[in-house]
């Protein structure tokens, strides 16, 4: 069990100290994605891994009923029983591969929670809902709270929030601070709040490194790179940045801090170079759904792909595995 991050006091000097260097995190994005090919099961298992840290999402307008349940139920069987037999694993019932959690708007809580209350696995993936004004967060602090509090009412087990991207822009830390310390306290004693930066929209890796900073001193439980809708979403410069504030706050404060990736990663590929990025980063303590997860729809399809070329060596069509 992962001890929560009750966050701390602002602390403006370290946020005004901070000083990225944009070519050494390139040259590291780089090395990463310059990494030897993982083969054969070595492959499987960290892929099988990156499911259990998927949240599996769906975030479109036209969000239905029926889009939310089978999505619930390709959360809790990601992974075609077959190719896991075929793997070596026999999985049954109780099989620890599922998703982390889903990830759905505040009005579709309560279909994925009574979805996956009637497949047995409600105590094992979460609800995570998107609020406070998704994906802009340009909205009244008041209406941005009472969302969080009707998605809490609905049984979200966690709450994706967005912030308002203009108060890193501009600078004004103490009520970025102020402002998520509110969306933490409408979240409840047990709901995990994770905050998404919109790194794509933060125009420096400065700015990332501070946003970041200041969401985990307001309490954050996550820090989550990007809404998915923006221009510029999940990078793995960006993860670097995120992941030594997390070292970093975890170093002087003592608690540690999840962090999501979200849009962009599309193949098993992407997911494997943020898994090297975590290991080498925040070490195999954050290899956990605890304390990393994915924010994606479309790459689970292309790890199946995968773990099925593994098994048949044959190659298949994503689409043989969509929801």
């Amino acid at each position: 069990m992962v001890e929560r991050n009750p966050g701390c006091e602002l602390d403006l000097e370290w946020i005004h100290a901070v000083s990225v260097n944009l070519p050494a995190v390139k040259e590291k994005a780089d090395k990463i994605q310059q990494c030897r090919v993982l083969k054969d099961e070595y492959r499987a298992a960290w892929l099988l891994k990156a499911v259990t840290m998927i949240d599996l999402t769906t975030l479109g307008g036209d969000d239905t009923v029926s889009n939310v349940t089978r999505l619930c139920h390709k959360a809790a069987e990601p992974i075609a029983s077959d190719l896991l037999n075929a793997l070596g694993s026999d999985y049954g019932k109780d099989s620890p591969i599922h998703t982390g959690a889903v990830c759905v708007y505040p009005t579709k809580v309560a279909i994925a929670k009574s979805t996956l209350k009637k497949l047995g696995v409600s105590g094992k993936i979460n609800v995570a809902a998107v609020a406070t004004g998704f994906p802009s967060g340009q909205y009244s602090l008041k209406t941005r709270l009472e969302e969080i509090r009707h998605a809490v009412a609905e049984g979200a087990d966690e709450i994706d929030i967005v912030i308002d991207r203009s108060l890193v822009l501009t600078g004004q830390w103490n009520i970025l601070y102020q402002e998520i310390q509110q969306m933490k306290e409408a979240c409840g004693a047990d709901v995990h709040l994770k905050a998404i930066l919109a790194t794509g929209e933060l125009a420096t890796l400065n700015n990332v490194y501070q946003a970041s900073l200041v969401a985990m001193m307001a309490g954050s439980d996550f820090i989550k790179t990007s809404t998915g809708k923006e221009s510029v979403n999940a990078t793995l410069p960006f993860g670097i940045v995120m992941a030594r504030a997390i070292r970093d706050y975890y170093q002087r404060v003592g608690y540690r801090v999840g962090l999501k990736p979200a849009g962009g990663i599309r193949t098993a590929k992407d997911a494997l170079d943020w898994l090297v990025l975590i290991k080498e980063f925040l070490g195999d303590e954050w290899l956990q759904p605890e304390l990393f997860r994915f924010g994606a729809s479309g790459l689970l399809g292309d790890i199946e792909c995968n773990l099925f070329e593994l098994v048949t060596g044959r190659k298949s069509n994503p689409i043989s595995f969509t929801v």
